[in-house]
């Protein structure tokens, strides 16, 4: 039997948990259509909060502490198995378009065909959205910002790459072809067609591949990914999609005025002016709960946006006819923070729920049973065994992930799931694991006060129960299962062995 084709969809910084507390969820019909056909992981986390690592966990099936990407520009040489090479190797032909950031190289370096920058990439700076503006007769994207807040301490300017001089104004219409370092946290609206965006463009570029691969005649399998670069900020949608949600309202988030009263060090930083001052997060938040209402609004109409580029892919996919023997995967590389914990943006090196959970869904058409909710935890570093695993091939290294289609088919359900983080990599420097299974999660960050939630009564992990007397019994079940994984991972961190604390603030 011919060996099924691969999609694998990615986005970028995806918001998930916060939207399970508000009735105006992000509008998601085609992502919601996926997993009706398919099976959803509901309570899915990422390997790492942070692109980079994370992003090489889902092509090695492998943790940052082993495959050593820490942090975004670490970039250690490829030393690992990587799926895209194994499913060349086995005949397939590879396809990817999209945002790299996974270490050195690109995805050209590993028996890809595509678009794939460098590093973190510009999508709107390439020959190939160019020729795409050109054959339409599209302009090239133009937003209108509404609201540029932070703008990072003298400090961590380098970092930026630009100064408070180089960002555009509130009101200014700007490019993101423009020279000026335009700063993530912004908004406004796109004044160009919807296709001027890199979700369309990305999709387009997909949508073509795949009706080249339908008549080409060739026999061979392939696999396609598509890595989108949103719904990371900034937050630009089109007027059409922003006032789906104008109108809507977003009541101020259970833990935006917490004083982080237990939490570790971690929570306590924050780059971004003027919510962080000398990267300490300022409490209470300088910025009233309406100014992030309005980047709800805006971040919600970018999922929405996403989610048509994407539903486009899927309807190409079945209008070629190619759903009998193709498996997809839909999924993120990490959450995002967005007015958490005290009033943080972005993310950071705390580990809460807002930056580990992740949308993943899988579809296998005869394979998978349609409308499948599976609640156990899980990773993001079994969706690359899992390609393997569909594609009959299995790595030839050791590796952390498992597949996901046995759990799909009722067969050995996981226990639990576990995230890392290394910091951020410019001057927040951590080490933290973060183990959760259907009803606690345990943080473990090295120096720092250590973490017990009960999430089933405390989804938003507003009261730390580490040290709790009534949960001594939790504590100790949650930290053997961590040391369990980190026995089976090689992870050689020295938690729990009482040298490991310092005083909360």
């Amino acid at each position: 039997m011919k060996k099924p084709n691969v999609i694998m969809i990615n986005s970028d910084h995806q918001a998930l948990h916060q939207w399970t507390f508000y009735e105006n969820k992000p509008h998601r019909p085609y992502y919601e259509q996926f997993v009706k056909e398919g099976a959803e992981f509901t309570h899915a986390c990422c390997a790492a909060p942070l692109c980079g690592p994370s992003r090489r966990s889902l092509l090695t099936g492998l943790y940052p502490h082993a495959h050593k990407q820490y942090h975004n520009e670490t970039n250690p040489p490829y030393a690992d198995e990587v799926y895209l090479d194994s499913l060349a190797e086995a005949g397939y032909r590879n396809y990817f378009f999209g945002k790299w950031h996974a270490g050195p190289g690109t995805a050209l370096d590993h028996h890809c065909e595509g678009l794939s920058p460098e590093e973190y990439g510009n999508p709107y700076v390439t020959k190939e959205y160019e020729d795409y503006l050109r054959k339409r007769n599209l302009p090239a994207a133009a937003h209108r910002i509404k609201r540029v807040f932070f703008w990072a301490d003298k400090s961590q300017q380098a970092y930026q790459k630009g100064s408070p001089d180089d960002i555009p104004k509130d009101g200014e219409i700007f490019k993101l072809q423009d020279p000026r370092h335009c700063c993530e946290a912004a908004y406004g609206i796109t004044v160009t067609p919807k296709e001027t965006l890199e979700f369309f463009f990305l999709s387009e570029l997909a949508c073509e591949k795949l009706e080249e691969l339908s008549t080409d005649g060739d026999d061979a399998p392939f696999s396609l990914r598509v890595d989108f670069w949103g719904p990371h900020q900034p937050y630009f949608p089109t007027q059409e999609y922003y006032d789906l949600y104008k109108d809507a309202s977003y009541p101020t988030y259970a833990s935006f005025n917490s004083g982080l009263e237990g939490k570790p060090e971690v929570y306590f930083t924050e780059k971004n002016v003027p919510i962080g001052k000398d990267n300490r997060i300022v409490i209470p938040n300088a910025l009233a709960w309406e100014e992030y209402e309005e980047m709800l609004k805006c971040c919600a109409a970018q999922i929405t946006m996403i989610d048509e580029a994407i539903g486009r892919i899927l309807n190409k996919v079945k209008e070629l006819g190619m759903e009998e023997n193709t498996v997809i995967i839909w999924t993120a590389d990490h959450g995002d923070g967005l007015a958490c914990h005290g009033g943080h943006f972005d993310k950071g090196s705390y580990l809460s729920q807002e930056v580990l959970r992740v949308p993943l869904g899988i579809k296998w058409k005869g394979k998978i049973e349609a409308g499948l909710k599976i609640d156990a935890p899980v990773c993001t570093v079994d969706v690359p065994v899992t390609i393997m695993d569909a594609a009959g091939l299995e790595y030839k290294n050791s590796v952390h992930g498992e597949s996901l289609i046995p759990m799909c088919q009722g067969k050995k359900m996981p226990e639990y799931a576990v995230s890392e983080t290394y910091g951020l990599g410019y001057g927040e420097y951590v080490k933290a694991r973060a183990i959760t299974d259907e009803n606690y999660k345990l943080v473990a960050t090295l120096g720092q006060a250590y973490e017990l939630y009960d999430l089933k009564a405390d989804p938003y992990e507003l009261k730390n129960r580490y040290d709790d007397p009534a949960y001594v019994a939790v504590q100790m079940e949650m930290e053997e299962k961590l040391k369990e994984w980190q026995r089976a991972t090689g992870d050689e961190i020295s938690f729990f062995d009482g040298s490991d604390f310092a005083e909360c603030k």
